[in-house]
């Protein structure tokens, strides 16, 4: 037990699940301790939590948020990819910068202008997940590109290959791997913005429009109930993701061998 406090010890799987679970169990009961008449305990959440789970409107509403965020990553990532490929030309590289100091805009004061950009709610809700999703995409996958190794481009030049071929190859096939993981990493993201653009267009449904109606009420179980449900399935998606990479590219599980 003194590896568990010692700096870079390591210890095995099932002493790590015993640990994790040890805090679980800990922070329930700092909860159920600390709980009082406006914050529900840890066992209505759990009721309510099933309760939703059985009920027809939440898979419903999730099937909403799913289809859009799925919708807005895959939008993203072509984009993403579009001009992360072309920022190694320099009349696009500028381009590409300026798309990554976008993370500073806040979406708060655009929404008036995306509004009278797009024809309906759906519109207007892909559009703000899209626009607030590409400059982190961008910038996870520029820093992929700034940090590969100066002799992978020697090597090409080596075998003679011209410049775009080295892109393709060094880039495009080399880093394919790190595609997934950008969406992995950037997943939660999008998951987060999910229930902030859901609140301003009600008439679809979705996961965010339930919440903003629970949060309404005052209904704090329902709401921490489906916060639960939210992280759950962000958690299923990282899973998801992970698996497939790995799936699609064996080779990926060596790198993260190495890095641990």
């Amino acid at each position: 037990m003194k590896k568990v406090f010692q700096p870079f010890a390591k210890i095995n799987r099932q002493t790590f699940i015993l640990l994790v679970a040890l805090q679980v169990v800990v922070t329930l009961l700092i909860w159920h301790g600390l709980s009082d008449g406006l914050i529900p305990r840890p066992g209505k959440v759990a009721t309510a939590f099933v309760q939703l789970l059985g009920s027809k409107v939440l898979l419903d509403n999730i099937l909403v948020s799913l289809l859009l965020t799925l919708k807005a990553m895959l939008y993203s990532i072509l984009i993403t990819l579009a001009f992360a490929y072309l920022s190694v030309l320099p009349f696009f590289k500028s381009v590409a910068l300026f798309i990554v100091k976008c993370r500073y805009l806040t979406l708060t004061g655009l929404i008036f202008i995306f509004t009278l950009l797009t024809k309906d709610g759906s519109q207007l809700k892909l559009s703000l997940l899209v626009f607030g999703i590409v400059p982190f995409f961008v910038t996870s996958f520029l820093s992929v590109i700034v940090h590969i190794n100066p002799q992978e481009y020697e090597l090409c030049k080596t075998l003679g290959y011209s410049n775009w071929q080295t892109l393709y190859e060094v880039i495009i096939i080399g880093k394919a791997d790190q595609v997934f993981e950008i969406l992995r990493q950037n997943f939660a993201i999008s998951w987060l913005m999910i229930t902030m653009v859901e609140g301003l267009s009600m008439s679809e449904g979705g996961i965010g429009t339930l919440l903003i109606k629970y949060n309404k009420y005052n209904d704090l179980t329902n709401v921490l109930a489906l916060q639960l449900v939210i992280f759950l399935i962000g958690l299923c998606f990282d899973y998801l993701l992970g698996t497939i990479r790995h799936w699609l590219f064996p080779y990926s599980k060596l790198k993260t061998v190495r890095t641990k």
